[in-house]
This record gives structure tokens, sequence and C-alpha cells, in this order.
């Protein structure tokens, strides 16, 4: 038969006899009641220590993971009404990106991504979303307006070029500023450059030639720009974004040119006065685009001066871009084959985070905000996400398989950083059919500890929204990787 358990007092009894009966090497001896009394004192202090000590440890780590994921926002509701809670994001389901248009089967192979989605995507882009690109003019001249071959304290070539286009609609114009490693041994890769203030904004050389053109205001801490105005006090204002010098010593060119000289943009006043759709005519049906794939199209009349100078290799040509520029970053390699990478900066909704998850800005946001960004199509989205034909994983796919990589900043709660990675995720699996291994998945969402993969990068800074120093760092590196290490 089984023994009774003990009663409370004989429990009592044993724990107080094992209390105090102590051994000291091979001899045991008892302690007093009193003695007891004391040592149990003595050990519940340390026991508690214990604990406390544990609690504070568990409570550091907790800390320690909060610090390092983004998804941790101060409220859950926005003063736009945008929703911070993670646990709202469940709305929609993901589509998946492996599935062939009107579920006819499964993608197995990247030539079944090329032949018959990719296309499919390219179209949903076009009409619902982004409008199409706008062709390559009848007339594209390149006039050099400025050089010297000793810029930047003499780590450069400087070369400033006037891109003038026509067509049966009329002319347009804008600038590109271009630096080039100096002593280079021959062709180089380069970065093409879009900015928010203009060129003279990148550098503080005086030789930099200022824009005419209607220039939108902003509130940088070293730039300030409040009547629509270029002036020279603006000189190298916004020159933190851009560390030209940094990137011409690690062997790369950067060709810099300002976006409202292609496409004002007026925030919510629409600018395609001044555009280049001026350019086109009534009947082409580029006449009254939007302003995102007019920025795309300014990317590619940029490639086509670099592939012109024999000075740049043009199989090593990148293109990058911050926020709204970051998301037209991706969309300019989505359509144009010709770019080898891209590197977009805080890219946030409509450029990779995805739509569906409806954190932070929505489609009811940006469509409202800037209506004037995207096809009049997407307006049919508003707080009707799930019925888009694709999400932006399916445009950074596009990409495929040339090199991608997208950073995101942990406090840019707008932009949404879980979402950007998951839109890289899930376009990693068109990377992988063209036999990508090494790929990014949720667990990289780590602040500044960045993945470079195959082909595909990705990295959290610690920070609001913003390009930085650290991120150039990275892209660099991303790139020394894909082209090879310049040697300048």
């Amino acid at each position: 038969m089984r023994a009774a358990p003990p009663s409370a007092g004989r429990r009592a009894y044993r724990e107080i006899a094992s209390t105090c009966r102590l051994t000291r090497g091979e001899k045991a001896f008892f302690i007093s009641p009193a003695q007891t009394f004391e040592r149990q004192t003595i050990l519940r202090f340390r026991n508690m220590k214990k604990y406390i000590l544990i609690f504070a440890a568990a409570s550091a780590a907790f800390c320690a993971f909060a610090e390092s994921n983004p998804i941790n926002p101060p409220k859950l509701v926005g003063s736009r009404g945008e929703n911070y809670d993670e646990s709202k994001t469940n709305l929609f389901p993901i589509p998946d990106i492996l599935e062939l248009p009107g579920g006819k089967g499964k993608i197995e192979t990247a030539l079944d991504w090329e032949t018959h989605a990719r296309p499919y995507v390219i179209k949903q882009l076009e009409e619902q979303m982004y409008g199409a690109m706008p062709p390559r003019p009848a007339s594209l001249e390149f006039e050099l307006l400025e050089s010297s071959d000793d810029a930047l304290g003499g780590l450069a070539l400087r070369r400033q070029y006037a891109v003038k286009s026509a067509d049966k609609g009329g002319k347009h114009s804008f600038g590109v500023l271009l630096y080039i490693p100096k002593g280079a041994k021959g062709p180089v890769p380069a970065i093409v450059c879009p900015n928010f203030c203009g060129n003279h904004t990148v550098t503080a050389e005086k030789e930099i030639i200022m824009p005419t053109c209607w220039m939108r205001n902003s509130n940088y801490p070293n730039l300030k720009i409040t009547d629509h105005k270029a002036h020279e006090s603006q000189r190298g204002g916004a020159s933190a974004r851009w560390p030209v010098e940094e990137i011409v010593k690690r062997g790369f060119a950067v060709a810099c040119w300002y976006y409202c000289e292609v496409y004002p943009d007026r925030e919510k006043e629409d600018g395609r006065e001044g555009s280049i759709y001026e350019i086109f005519g009534a009947d082409s049906g580029f006449s009254d685009g939007p302003a995102t794939v007019a920025w795309a199209w300014g990317n590619s009349r940029v490639f086509d001066l670099l592939e012109s100078l024999p000075e740049i290799d043009a199989e090593k040509i990148g293109v990058t871009g911050h926020s709204r520029l970051g998301r037209t970053s991706i969309l300019t390699a989505a359509y144009d084959k010709r770019f080898a990478l891209v590197l977009a900066n805080n890219p946030g909704h409509m450029g990779a985070a995805l739509s569906r998850r409806r954190f932070g800005e929505s489609v009811k946001h940006i469509t409202t905000l800037f209506p004037f960004w995207f096809s009049k199509n997407l307006n049919k989205y508003r707080d009707n996400e799930g019925e888009l034909p694709i999400d932006q994983h399916h445009m950074l796919a596009c990409v495929a398989p040339r090199a991608l990589y997208v950073a995101s900043a942990s406090k840019d709660f707008w932009a949404d950083p879980k979402g950007e990675l998951t839109g890289l995720a899930e376009a990693s699996k068109i990377y992988r059919l063209y036999g990508a291994r090494k790929l990014p998945t949720l667990d990289n969402l780590v602040i500044e500890k960045p993945f470079i993969g195959d082909n595909v990068g990705y990295h959290l800074r610690d920070g609001a929204h913003n390009m930085t120093r650290y991120d150039w760092q990275q892209y660099l590196n991303f790139a020394e990787k894909v082209f090879g290490k310049q040697v300048p």
C-alpha cells in the first residue's frame, strides 16, 4: 500500500529539520531554533534577492527586445486615424506571389514568372496604381554645362549636364550633377540619386548650378526653403543625406538630379504645369500622367545620359531614393530593366510595405494627401485594399533577378518597417526561382544588423524617417558585393 502523504505538521517539521541540519565537510551538526529563524530569514532574503535579479534581467531583456523591435508604436491610433495595432493587420490575406494570374496554377520556374506573371503585374502597376511610363522622347540631347577635373578637393571629376527632351508637344530640360572618381582605371559603376531640394544642396561647391524652377519648401536642420525658390544660403544644406565624398572614395559615380524639375511636387496641388508631360501631345496618352511614374521617367533619362559616357559602366548602374523617391526607385527598375541595382530607403506604403496590412499609411491616406502621385484608379481601393489585384511584393519581385536592397527605420511607423520587410521577404520567393538561396525573413527585423543575401538585402536603422550616413554605408557594402569591390 502507498503511504499516506505527510500531514502539514510533519511537512513543516521536515522543512525545519532540513534547515537546521547542516554539513561541514564530513561532520553533521545542528543549530538552535534562534539560529534557525535567523538562517531562514537570511535564506528568504537571498531568495528574494535572486528573484529581484532575475526580474531585473528579464526586464532588461524585454526592454532590449522592445528597443530592437520596431513594432512598438506609442499609440494604437494615429492623428490621421491610421492603425498602429499589429493585431488589426490581418484583415486581408497576402496574395500568393507564386500563384499564376486567375488562379491558373503555380509559378514553378523563372520562365513561368517572366512569361505568364510579370507582364500581368506590370499591366496592373500601369492601370491600377502608378500609370504607364512615358516613352523616351523623340529627341533627347545631353548638353555639358560645366566641368571640373579637380572637384571635391581633388577626389572627383565634376560634370553638369542639361538633359534636353523634345516631342511634338514641346520641349523640356532638367539638370544632372555628376561626380566621377578621379583616376579610375576604367569605367565605374554609378548610382542615380534624385533629390528633394536641388543639386546645389547636395554639396557646398559654389560652381553647382542652382535650379530656377519651382522649389519645394523644406525645413531641414541646415536648409530652409520658404519661398519656393533656390538661394545661395542653401548650398550644401542637404549634404548630410548625400555623403558624396565617401561614395566617390568607394569607387562609385554619383548622378544627382532635382525631382521637381521633372514634375513639381506641389503637395495637394497638381504639378503637371512645368512637368515632362507638357512635351507629349494631347493624343499621345501621356499628357496628364501622375507624378511617381514621371520621376521614374527622369531616372531612366539619367540612365540614358550615363550609358553615353565612356567613364561609366552601363552594366553597373543603380538607382536610389528616399521615401517617395525610394518608392520611385523600385518602380523605375520594375519598368526599366537596364538598372542593375535598387537601393530603396524608407519606401513605405506603395513602395515596399504591403497595402493589405493597413498599418500606418494606407491607400486612403496616400490618395487623400497626394492625389496626383498615382493613377486615379487607385482611389477605388480606399478602405478596400483586399480587392487590389496585386500588392507591393509583386512590384518588388519585378526587379528580380537584379539586386534589390530595402531599408527601414525603427521609429518610422508611418512607413511600416514590418510591412516593408514582409513585402521584401515575399518578393524573395521569386528571387529563389532565379537561384538565390540566402534570402531575408522576418527574423531580420533587428535594429542595425544588416542582412546581405543573394542579390537581396535589408537593414533596419535605429531612428526616424531619414536617409543617413549609416544607410549609405550599408548600401555601398551591398553594391560592392553585387558589382565587386571598386578600386578608385
